[in-house]
């Protein structure tokens, strides 16, 4: 016998996804990266971080303890993604001028595709954050110094100059304050000015 009941039955609501365990601390970290990269947020709120998710801002802190642990996140995804770079061309087998410009070229590049991470590492987005935010970027960047001190020493010694050790720390020392330079001038253009304008004809210079 045929149903004599037409009345349609209404659909049913859709389920909201709930994300696998880590994936939302991801999401977190990406949405906050995201809103870094807009002008003027150099300050973003919890709030509104909870917003852009359309969660609560209770659900941001079941993932981190504080704003200051997300901005961690943060800077561990820097500190990874550059150092496991940086190592791969120390082992590479190169002069010490290769090497050189490609760390930097390395920085600045990361910093071109992640403009959110660029104000990160300039200190812009940490400038009302906890001061060990600041610390740990500064360390970051006296990683970098260390790596191209290394090199630069191994080419000076290979070219038998008297004071390897001083000459390399006088040129890695202006590498990095150059690196620093163009990150913080691409940022305080809202990114309209490239980090690796001229840079070929820059570390021709330099090196």
């Amino acid at each position: 016998m045929a149903d004599t009941d037409s009345t349609p039955t209404p659909d049913a609501p859709p389920v909201r996804k709930r994300p696998k365990p880590g994936e939302r601390r991801v999401q977190i970290l990406q949405a906050l990266a995201t809103m870094l990269e807009q002008p003027g947020a150099e300050r973003v709120t919890t709030a509104a971080l909870a917003a852009k998710l359309d969660v609560s801002e209770a659900a941001l802190y079941r993932h981190f303890a504080s704003k200051a642990q997300m901005f961690e996140g943060l800077i561990e995804f820097i500190e990874s993604s550059v150092f496991t770079l940086i190592n791969q061309i120390m082992e590479r087998d190169a002069d010490a001028v290769q090497k050189a410009a490609r760390i930097v070229t390395l920085v600045l590049q990361f910093g071109e595709k992640n403009p959110g991470m660029t104000r990160v590492m300039v200190g812009d987005a940490l400038v009302f954050e906890n001061e060990r935010l600041q610390q740990r970027m500064n360390q970051f960047f006296d990683r970098i110094e260390s790596s191209l001190r290394q090199v630069l020493r191994d080419g000076a010694q290979a070219q038998q100059s008297a004071t390897p050790t001083v000459d390399a720390q006088v040129r890695a020392a202006l590498l990095v304050s150059f690196v620093q330079g163009r990150l913080q001038r691409h940022a305080r253009s809202g990114f309209k000015r490239s980090a690796l304008e001229h840079l070929e004809a820059s570390l021709a210079l330099m090196l």
